[in-house]
């Protein structure tokens, strides 16, 4: 049987290249590892779409046994997880962020 939130999580994926599902909003996060994320992505100049997990409980319970990860923020580029914010930033710090971008044909905008 289908699963709605799944339904409705795999919409926000397929509705933007870039999806972040976070605590909060990307002007006002209510934590600071969504925060870190949002920041890396401004920096990166990455437009993005984003889901505030605290507005929907199911969403925020379903969007970890989705993605089978654990903690939120959760970042979708191109309907692929990417991991969570220690992974998002090693991979930023890295240039790895950058490159996946740029592979998957995301335009990025210099900071």
């Amino acid at each position: 049987m289908e699963n709605p939130v799944f339904t409705e999580i795999q919409k926000h994926i397929d509705g933007a290249p870039v999806v972040l599902f976070m605590k909060g909003t990307p002007m006002f996060p209510q934590c600071g590892f969504s925060a870190r994320v949002v920041q890396i992505l401004k920096h990166a100049g990455v437009p993005f779409s984003s889901v505030n997990v605290l507005e929907d409980p199911e969403i925020r319970d379903g969007i970890k046994q989705f993605s089978n990860w654990p903690t939120i923020p959760q970042l979708y580029v191109k309907g692929e997880f990417v991991g969570g914010c220690d992974i998002v930033t090693e991979m930023y710090q890295a240039g790895e962020l950058q490159s996946l971008l740029r592979d998957k044909g995301v335009a990025q905008t210099a900071a």
